[in-house]
């Protein structure tokens, strides 16, 4: 099975590279069903590759903790669960919150209008119901926001989390997808419009908050899908 979206890898020197990250990208994002298997060789199809850098990618991904390796060499996606849920938004909310504080102090004008604009493509996104592109826009508010902490070991940290997050990104889509049939995009926007009021005014509790209740709103829908899953 092809999996679609990749970009073909053609240089030597950096195909190990390219093929991490954009699977890395393709697991952050939501792009597999929890529970999903990914055999190096359909893998390799869709990079247009030998195996090699596919199986070290897989290797590198399983030691952030996005992936299980199975004694074949194929990758399974992580299963969803409650408790695997509320670790990572509890852990979250900490690393998240705390990059959002010190980015008050940090952040430029220009990286206000960015956020700003990211707002806006978000929610046009969401009136085409272009799910994917949604979150898409959704990812890049959260770590510009975060990058203007200027601390790269709190980046590295969130990456990471988000990237076991994945499974859950994947369960949220599918949830999402009828729902931008019938409302309005805008729902899913309040709390980035409440951080980008917080930024312009330097308010470093209000952006927190507003940070932490855009983790927590999605924590909360997720539980209930996990319930129902």
């Amino acid at each position: 099975m092809i999996v679609e979206g990749f970009a073909p890898v053609s240089s030597r020197s950096t195909v190990q590279d390219v093929v991490y990250r954009q699977l890395r990208h393709a697991l952050m994002t939501g792009r597999f069903d929890p529970g999903q298997t990914l055999t190096i060789s359909s893998l390799a199809e869709s990079f247009g590759t030998s195996h090699m850098p596919v199986r070290e990618a897989l290797r590198r991904l399983a030691a952030e903790n996005a992936l299980e390796i199975a004694a074949n060499g194929s990758a399974r996606i992580p299963a969803v669960s409650l408790e695997r849920l509320d670790d990572l938004c509890r852990a979250r909310v900490a690393l998240e919150s705390l990059a959002a504080d010190l980015a008050v102090s940090h952040i430029s004008a220009a990286e206000i209008g960015q956020l700003k604009a990211l707002i806006l493509e978000h929610e046009i996104m969401a009136r085409r119901g272009s799910v994917v592109e949604m979150l898409g826009k959704n990812q890049e508010f959260h770590f510009l926001l975060y990058k203007a902490s200027r601390s790269d070991v709190l980046i590295q940290l969130i990456e990471t989390l988000w990237l076991r997050f994945g499974p859950y990104m994947r369960t949220l889509t599918l949830h999402v997808e009828p729902i931008l049939k019938s409302e309005s995009g805008e729902t899913f926007t309040t709390h980035h419009h409440e951080a980008l009021v917080a930024l312009k005014a330097g308010d470093s509790f209000a952006l927190r908050q507003a940070i932490i209740a855009d983790i927590t709103a999605t924590q909360d829908l997720l539980r209930e899908l996990c319930r129902e899953d």
